[in-house]
């Protein structure tokens, strides 16, 4: 569950989830150009194109998954990615 410095990320394919927990930002590779998403970001639908997704963990880690495509979403201070 998210706290007020984090929002809830999942990062998935059919079959496959490459993360699912909180994060305090990340970054994602839009059809628009790069976005870093923080918690409580205004909800909103994108594509994304080929390029790194960078999540940073309340931990301070940092993961990075590489994507070719995919839609984001963001809502309810949830972000679903879907690959």
């Amino acid at each position: 569950m998210a706290d007020q410095n984090t929002f809830h990320l999942i990062i998935a394919s059919v079959g496959e989830t490459f993360f699912d927990g909180a994060a305090s930002s990340a970054t994602f590779p839009t059809s628009n150009g790069e976005i870093t998403v923080l918690p409580h970001h205004e909800a909103f639908v994108t594509t994304l194109q080929a390029g790194k997704i960078l999540v940073h963990a309340p931990s301070h880690e940092a993961k990075v998954f590489e994507v070719t495509s995919g839609v984001l979403e963001i809502s309810a201070n949830r972000a679903t990615v879907l690959l």
